[in-house]
């Protein structure tokens, strides 16, 4: 029986939350087990929604790949991937750089200078097993090479990303690239130099006006994404609608450079879009407001030098005969009355409900049963964020309950149901949310 795990998992004896997804059926054999588990390590519920969309979105992007079937791995990704690699390095080291000796700087900058053939790779592999071959450069050179294949392996794996000679090996190189920059780093470091960048990501030589030369560390739009949402601490949802919306951009502009982001890329980004056939309030309010959002973050935090997104924008007014409509007053009565003889409990109660509140329908099916309370003689609904996320903090509200609504027996529903959710037969969906149910 599939699992129904939508929200972040609190183990019991621990306490540490956990994302835990039953895998496809199309990709069990691939994945070798029928449960994704991922410790999302805190045990601080905010934080954990954040952490349960980010890890989420990198499963399905695992899991997409392994669908997508054998692919030749990119040296851009391979280099994107391998970032880890580097950080985990100085992370490891940075408190004692000198006692760094596993890998030799002097060799690291000539791995995988020639391509090499499996069999080739096969014969060095048995070389290395041979403890009476005498350590010479060569060897060494041998022996970090067969550990970048070794850990190539399960980065390629953790990605979704088939294992195969070609990936393994551009994986593998990558992986090389990244370890030597952090023991030049940890070198620098052991001499007493100042780096400014340490302890941050990957160092990179990035072009600027007026110092062609000066180095400036890589930021990724996930870096940004990361960031943004640790500071501000949005909804799940918007943390995964918003990644999803970066990746599209990934994809369209072919890395995940922000310091690469231009306005004209921008700008052809968004006429893409309206080919596309996209409405304009979508594209304004669901890609380039998310992207302005968070590049400008980076703008605020020095991350940037300016934000690419700034000034663009597209013309929302919407035609005769786009726009969204109300109900009539005859098509409400419609609704209403059809809805008396309902005997689901949320086709009865909900549209009853938000006619007389103007509440959300995402507020309305979050209720509890101790939302509806007393208060001064007054019967009332609190609308409060610990039912569920409300749109804004001014969401937060207590609505007296109409007459109507207490004629019509909602007070009566109420009782019966007695506590926990009002409208329980309603199953959230991966961010918690009830309403999407209620839409079906």
């Amino acid at each position: 029986m599939p699992l129904a795990m939508s929200r972040p998992w609190k183990h019991p004896k621990t306490g540490i939350y956990q994302l835990r997804k039953a895998v496809p059926d199309d990709l069990r054999k691939l994945v070798g087990k029928r449960e994704e588990k991922v410790s999302l390590r805190t045990r601080d519920p905010g934080e954990a929604k954040v952490r349960h969309a980010k890890a989420f979105a990198e499963l399905e992007a695992r899991w997409a790949n392994l669908r997508a079937g054998p692919k030749a791995l990119t040296e851009c990704d391979a280099h994107q991937l391998a970032i880890v690699a580097h950080d985990r390095w100085l992370e490891q080291h940075k408190d004692n750089p000198t006692q760094q000796t596993s890998w030799d700087i002097e060799l690291g900058g000539r791995l995988f200078g020639v391509p090499k053939t499996l069999k080739e790779i096969t014969a060095e592999a048995e070389r290395l097993a041979d403890f009476s071959v005498l350590e010479t450069p060569e060897s060494k050179i041998l022996r970090m090479e067969q550990a970048c294949l070794d850990a190539a392996n399960d980065y390629l794996t953790a990605n979704g990303i088939f294992v195969d000679h070609q990936n393994r090996r551009t994986m593998a190189r990558a992986l090389g690239v990244a370890v030597q920059r952090a023991s030049v780093t940890l070198a620098r470091l052991a001499r007493g130099e100042s780096i400014q960048d340490f302890p941050f990501s990957y160092t990179a030589v990035s072009p600027r006006v007026g110092n062609a030369s000066a180095p400036q560390r890589a930021v990724t739009f996930q870096d940004l994404l990361n960031g943004w949402a640790a500071e501000r601490r949005p909804v799940a949802k918007t943390v995964y609608e918003w990644s999803r919306v970066f990746r599209e951009l990934e994809k369209y502009l072919g890395h995940t450079d922000a310091l690469r982001l231009t306005p004209e890329k921008l700008i052809d980004w968004k006429g893409v879009m309206v080919s596309a056939g996209l409405r304009a309030k979508t594209i304004q309010g669901s890609k380039l407001s998310p992207v302005r959002a968070i590049l400008q973050w980076g703008v605020q935090n020095k991350l940037l030098e300016s934000n690419a997104a700034e000034g663009i924008s597209l013309d929302v007014k919407a035609k005769q005969g786009e726009r969204k409509r109300s109900f009539t007053d005859e098509e409400a009565k419609i609704i209403l009355r059809a809805a008396r003889f309902e005997k689901d409990s949320v086709k009865r109660w909900v549209p009853w409900i938000g006619a007389y509140t103007g509440a959300r329908l995402s507020e309305i099916c979050q209720l509890r049963c101790e939302d509806v309370l007393k208060i001064d003689e007054v019967w009332c609904i609190k609308f409060a964020p610990e039912a569920g996320s409300l749109k804004t903090s001014g969401s937060e509200r207590v609505v007296p309950v109409h007459p109507a609504l207490i004629d019509s027996g909602l007070l009566n529903y109420v009782s019966k149901v007695r506590s926990g959710p009002l409208f329980a037969e309603l199953s959230p969906d991966k961010f918690g949310k009830r309403a999407a149910m209620a839409q079906r």
